[in-house]
C-alpha cells in the first residue's frame, strides 16, 4: 500500500464529533447538582451565599442549555471548534460558581477536571491544551481570588493554607495526569482503528487485483486460439501476396495488430491496470449506477434533471460511499413509496444536488428530528409491518447512508413534502435532500480532480 492510500484513511482526516443532545444531558445533570449543593449549603447548613450571584451562574448554563436545545436538531454532532467552545464555558461557568462558594475551599472544586478530562478524549492537542491552560489558570486564581464561606454567625469557613496549597497542587497534576492519559488511550484506540482500516484497504485491493487477474486469464486463455489463429493465417496470406505489396501491407498490419493484443493481455496479467475511467462518470451515470438495483421492485422511479442547472452536466468522482449512500436511499425511498419515486439531479456553479422523493406517507413526525441515528425505533408499527413485510431494519440503513455521504463532504435534508412532480403537483410523502459543494466531488476541477492520461500500473 503506497503513502497515498495511507493518508486517505479515515483516521487521517477525523473530526472527533459528538452529539450535541449527549453534552446537553451531561450539562442538565450538573445544572441539577449545582442547584442542589447551593440549596443545601445555604438552606440545610445555614451557609451565608451570593444567592442571587450563584442562581446568576447557574442561569447562564440554563439559558446555553436552552439555546442549544431549541435552535439546534438533535442528531447535530458538533465540530472540533464547537466542542472546545462548550467546554471553555463550562470551565468559566463553574469557575465563576467556585469563585461564589469558597474557591479552593469548596470541596466541588475537583469538578474542574471533567471539561479538560473530555476535551483530552475527543479534542486535538491544540484545543486540549488551551483549555488546560484556561482550567490551570482558574484553579490558581481561585486559591487567590474568592468570596468567603460563612455561616450565619458571621465564621468563615476555611482550610489551612497549606492544605489549600496541596488542594491547588493535586487538581494541577490531576488535571495535566488525566489530560494526558484520556489522550493517550483515545491516540491508541484511534492507531489501532486506523491499522483496520489500511488492513480493509489492503485486502480490497488484493482482491481487486486477484480478481482483475482471473478475468485476464480467463480472457488470455479463450482469446489464445484466435489470436494464434489470425496471426498465422495472416503470415500465410502474406507469403501468398508477395506480388501485391498493397495487400500484403494490409496482412503484416493484420499479424502486427495480433501481436499487440497478445503484449497488451500479457501484461495486463503481470501487472495489472487502473482504469483512470472508472474513477469518475457523468453525475446522471452515477445516479443511474445507485438506482438501477431497484427498478424492477414493483414502483415507478423516475429520474430527471432539474429545471434550474447551470452549465454542462459535471462529471463526478464514482467514490463507493457516494453510490452506496445514494443507494440506500432510494431504497429507503422505494420501500415506503406507493407507487413511484422521482430522483431529481441538479447543479450550479457551486453546488451539485440529489434529490430523492416519494409518494409514501412519509417520515413520522415524531422522529423526523432524529434521522440518522441507528437502531433509533424499538419495534414496528402494525401498520409499517403491512406496508414492508419482512423488513427488520431500525434505521441503520440512513444512518449508513447518512455517514458515507456526509464523509463525502455532502450535507443531507430530510422533510415531508415540498417536492414539485410532473405537471407541478406536489408531492407529501418523503424528501431527502444530498447536496454537495462542487469542489469536494467534481472529478475534473474539484479538490482531488482525477488525473487525465495513459493508464498506470498498480503498485502494491
Amino acid at each position: 500500500m503506497s503513502h497515498a492510500d495511507l493518508s486517505s484513511l479515515p483516521g487521517q482526516r477525523r473530526r472527533n464529533w459528538i452529539r450535541l443532545r449527549t453534552l446537553i444531558l451531561l450539562r442538565w445533570m450538573a445544572i441539577s447538582g449545582q442547584l442542589t449543593a447551593v440549596a443545601l449549603a445555604h438552606w440545610g447548613l445555614g451557609i451565608e451565599l451570593e444567592l442571587g450571584l450563584c442562581i446568576t451562574a447557574i442561569g447562564a448554563a440554563v439559558i446555553v442549555n436552552l439555546i442549544a436545545t431549541f435552535v439546534f436538531p438533535e442528531t447535530k454532532r458538533l465540530s472540533e471548534r464547537e466542542t472546545a467552545a462548550l467546554a471553555l464555558f463550562d470551565i468559566l461557568q463553574l469557575g465563576a460558581l467556585l469563585y461564589l462558594t469558597g474557591g479552593l475551599h469548596n470541596p466541588f472544586a475537583l469538578l474542574l477536571l471533567g471539561p479538560v478530562t473530555v476535551s483530552a478524549s475527543v479534542l486535538t492537542l491544540r484545543p486540549t491544551l488551551l483549555l488546560g491552560g484556561v482550567a490551570v489558570a482558574v484553579v490558581t486564581a481561585l486559591g487567590v481570588v474568592y468570596l468567603p464561606l460563612r455561616t450565619g454567625a458571621g465564621d468563615e469557613l476555611r482550610m489551612p493554607e497549606m492544605l489549600v496549597a496541596g488542594t491547588w497542587a493535586a487538581l494541577v497534576i490531576a488535571l495535566v495526569f488525566l489530560s494526558i492519559y484520556s489522550r493517550r488511550v483515545s491516540s491508541e484506540m484511534h492507531a489501532m482503528s486506523d491499522a483496520l482500516s489500511a488492513t480493509q484497504m489492503a485486502l480490497a485491493r488484493e482482491q481487486k487485483l486477484t480478481d482483475l487477474g482471473g478475468v485476464v486469464a480467463a480472457a488470455a486463455h479463450e482469446l489464445g486460439t484466435p489470436l494464434a489463429t489470425i496471426k498465422l493465417t495472416s503470415a500465410e496470406l502474406m507469403e501468398d501476396l508477395d506480388d501485391r505489396p498493397d495487400l500484403r501491407e494490409d496482412a503484416a498490419l493484420i499479424r502486427d495488430q495480433a501481436d499487440r493484443c497478445r503484449d497488451i493481455l500479457r501484461s495486463m496479467g503481470r501487472a495489472g491496470k487502473e482504469d483512470l475511467h472508472t474513477k469518475q462518470a457523468p453525475l446522471e451515470e452515477v445516479v443511474r449506477e445507485a438506482v438501477e438495483p431497484h427498478e424492477e421492485r414493483g414502483k415507478r422511479i423516475e429520474r430527471r434533471t432539474a429545471p434550474s442547472v447551470a452549465g454542462a452536466q459535471p462529471s463526478v468522482l464514482r467514490r463507493p460511499e457516494i453510490i452506496h449512500g445514494l443507494r440506500n436511499l432510494v431504497q429507503n425511498a422505494v420501500d415506503f413509496a406507493r407507487s413511484a419515486v422521482w430522483v431529481e439531479t441538479g447543479w450550479t456553479a457551486d453546488r451539485i444536488w440529489v434529490r430523492i422523493a416519494d409518494d409514501g406517507p412519509g417520515f413520522p413526525p415524531q422522529v423526523l428530528a432524529r434521522i440518522g441515528e441507528p437502531f433509533m425505533r424499538s419495534r414496528r408499527a402494525e401498520r409499517e409491518r403491512g406496508q414492508r413485510p419482512g423488513y427488520e431494519g431500525m434505521g441503520l440503513g440512513l444512518f449508513i447512508a447518512k455517514t458515507l455521504l456526509e464523509r463525502s463532504g455532502a450535507d443531507l435534508t430530510f422533510a415531508n413534502g415540498g417536492y414539485a412532480a410532473d405537471g407541478g403537483a406536489e408531492i407529501r410523502g418523503a424528501l431527502v435532500e444530498v447536496s454537495w459543494p462542487r469542489r469536494k466531488i467534481d472529478a475534473e476541477e474539484g479538490e482531488t480532480p482525477v488525473p487525465r492520461g495513459q493508464n498506470r500500473p498498480l503498485r502494491a
